[in-house]
């Protein structure tokens, strides 16, 4: 025997308040009526009125509180053991961990965006194994695939634009590692999200996006930014300013949207631009849901049966039985004729 909420079982404190009130309640009515009038006079008075059935009332009134509370509490009472067949994809996030990110064309700013609709996409995965890799001037793999998705977004938490010391960014080593990530020799099932601004400065993204078209890698490529660009806040000597070049000349980062929609191209995949209200991670998710499943695994679990329904009954009928009884005696009358 089981119980699925064992906190349940505080209502029980409420039985033996009722039993208080009920032993007082009787005692004191039978004071008030032996300070009514003589015992004798009483009973006459009385006598249709059964005490034995005004206990058993009230004994009905505690037992089916008692029967209330166990069924609350979710007893379970025999098992069966159950297979569940897990089906998803491989799911690697690469996450643009470079300076441009801190831009803030997108409220607050690029980055924490990204991460704050990446955490929602994890919540809504079911079956699906999660991984990340943050890149800037290198890239690493930071969580490997995974079905634990509190892992996941505890190592999501930590990515920021000092994660990885390197500045710079680098999509075509991102898109390697992302692939490597997988480690799988099957040719499908296989999703790369990219998030990133599309300002490359090293090595060439889509001969990298080829390799991973290649391996059965489908690149969605999520473009965090605007067109017009916006000046990159960083703080220097406790002040906040925004970043310069090497000849003192601000330095505006723009969406690159032409070298990420060749990416996603290259590996039938898809391109989505971020907007005001959000990076675009839901239609993200909506494309990985309506892609074919592989077999992730199965396992067999033990189901207990849930037997609330017992208690519930018996409740149900103690309080039944205390509506229908009456606490009134039967008087048998003789009939003595009709008067003249």
């Amino acid at each position: 025997m089981r119980f699925g909420d064992v906190q349940a079982f505080w209502f029980l404190l409420a039985v033996p308040a009722a039993i208080l009130f009920f032993a007082i309640a009787f005692r004191k009515r039978r004071r008030a009526l032996d300070r009514f009038g003589s015992p004798e006079l009483m009973r006459k008075l009385t006598a249709a009125t059964s005490w034995k059935r005004q206990w058993v009332k009230a004994a009905l009134t505690v037992g089916g509180l008692v029967f209330l509370v166990l069924a609350l509490a979710q007893p379970r009472y025999g098992m069966r053991l159950e297979l569940l067949h897990r089906k998803g994809v491989d799911v690697i996030v690469a996450l643009d961990a470079s300076l441009s990110m801190l831009a803030e064309d997108i409220r607050p700013n690029r980055l924490t965006r990204a991460r704050f609709e990446i955490e929602s996409f994890i919540d809504r995965l079911e079956g699906d194994r999660i991984g990340l890799v943050a890149f800037a001037g290198r890239s690493f793999t930071l969580c490997p695939l995974t079905l634990d998705y509190g892992a996941a977004k505890l190592f999501l938490d930590s990515i920021d634009t000092d994660i990885i010391p390197v500045k710079g960014t680098a999509i075509a080593e991102a898109i390697r590692a992302s692939t490597r990530a997988f480690g799988s020799e099957e040719r499908k099932y296989k999703v790369m999200v990219l998030i990133t601004d599309g300002e490359d400065h090293a090595g060439d993204p889509i001969e990298a996006a080829k390799e991973a078209a290649e391996a059965g890698v489908r690149i969605f490529a999520v473009g965090v930014g605007t067109p017009g660009g916006e000046l990159i806040p960083v703080k220097q000597n406790g002040r906040t300013g925004f970043l310069k070049d090497g000849r003192g000349n601000y330095v505006k980062s723009r969406l690159d949207e032409a070298s990420l929609q060749q990416v996603a191209g290259v590996t039938d995949g898809v391109y989505f631009r971020s907007h005001a209200g959000g990076v675009g991670m839901d239609r993200v998710y909506d494309e990985i849901s309506q892609m074919e499943k592989k077999e992730l695994g199965s396992r067999k679990y033990t189901q207990y049966k849930h037997r609330f329904q017992w208690p519930l009954a018996v409740a149900l009928a103690c309080f039944a039985g205390e509506a229908m009884l009456s606490d009134r005696r039967r008087v048998r009358t003789r009939w003595r004729g009709r008067f003249q």
